[in-house]
């Protein structure tokens, strides 16, 4: 069994997340091609990524010193959750979140299709279906919530 390492992301990790990225929307099977592509985007577009990482609590999965998948919070806002296509099911994503929803009252999410059982098995509740427009196509995802604290029980 391969363990899975989570740790702060690092400005290096950039280029290793984005093909990670690129590859596992390409293989989403709940949009088609033309969805994927545009939600995909530019490769280049991507590398701006590295400041928000960096702003963010960002971590970073790792298996045999190969990352994984990664995720990161801005606030209180789950932003993003990816998990390499070969490596999904294995409790990365699990992980991930897990140890980002620690501190918060609540955690918000606008997850895709893809994603929307697994927040639902975790417990988020879907607010509203919303569409997005990602390079002139329109994707649908769900904004949703957590709620981690128990009003009253301090």
């Amino acid at each position: 069994m391969h363990k899975v390492v989570l740790r702060p992301y690092r400005s290096e990790d950039i280029e290793a997340i984005i093909d990670l990225f690129i590859d596992a929307v390409m293989h989403v099977k709940e949009y088609d091609e033309k969805q994927r592509t545009a939600w995909a985007g530019d490769r280049e577009e991507k590398k701006g990524w590295d400041a928000s990482f960096l702003e963010h609590k960002t971590l970073v999965a790792e298996m045999d010193g190969e990352i994984v998948g990664f995720a990161d919070m801005d606030g209180d806002y789950l932003d993003r959750l990816y998990v390499a296509f070969d490596k999904q099911g294995k409790g990365i994503a699990t992980a991930l979140v897990d140890e980002l929803e620690k501190g918060h009252d609540a955690v918000t999410v606008h997850a895709s299709y893809t994603a929307l059982p697994f927040f639902e098995k975790r417990g988020y509740v879907v607010e509203k279906k919303q569409t997005v427009v990602r390079h002139g196509v329109e994707l649908v995802n769900f904004a949703m919530r957590k709620n981690l604290r128990v009003p009253g029980c301090d």
